[in-house]
């Protein structure tokens, strides 16, 4: 019994201390970035464009900047603002994960997050309200996939400040699929 208590409290004190030195590693990166130029990339939907996530990549590491993916949660109008949204944060960990993957494949400093809103719109609004950006990127895509309607794009171009670049990937195609899809 004593030695089966003292394997079990060294495997949490090593998880522990696994965790401490992943959270080290990141705050010390964040850290480093903080003077970057910052690219904001806001995605919806449960899909990522492959061609609008390369673009962004490539224009972060072309400006030496941080590529900041927000995943947008709609929270619906019966609830509280601050409700939890399990089933969105289902949707976003594994999109976000991806997005950092990437980047750090690519070289490039990433920063993600979630913000909630009562729709995209009003969640990109609360965004752009209180983070520190150089630029925005987003994925354009027709109705019904993921990505920003005209509309949205439109209402973007008229509301938020700074330089927007706005992606229209051309066909994902055989070899060009979504980057990750969340579970249904």
């Amino acid at each position: 019994m004593t030695i089966v208590l003292v394997v079990l409290a060294v495997a949490v004190v090593a998880a522990g201390a696994g965790a401490w030195a992943a959270l080290a590693a990141r705050r010390s990166r964040d850290r480093a970035a903080a003077g970057r130029a910052r690219i904001l990339f806001p995605i919806v939907g449960r899909a990522l464009s492959r061609p609008a996530l390369d673009a962004a990549l490539r224009i972060a590491r072309a400006e030496n900047a941080t590529l900041v993916a927000c995943y947008l949660a709609p929270v619906p109008l019966h609830l509280p603002l601050d409700a939890a949204l399990a089933r969105e944060c289902e949707l976003a960990l594994p999109l976000l994960e991806a997005i950092e993957q990437a980047a750090t494949a690519a070289g490039v400093a990433s920063d993600t997050r979630i913000e909630r809103g009562r729709t995209y719109r009003h969640a990109l609004l609360e965004l752009i309200a209180h983070e520190r950006y150089d630029q925005i990127v987003v994925a354009a895509a027709p109705e019904g996939a993921p990505g920003f309607t005209a509309a949205d794009v439109a209402w973007l171009l008229h509301r938020a400040p700074g330089e927007i670049v706005v992606l229209r990937p051309g066909d994902e195609g055989p070899g060009r699929r979504p980057l990750a899809a969340a579970a249904a």
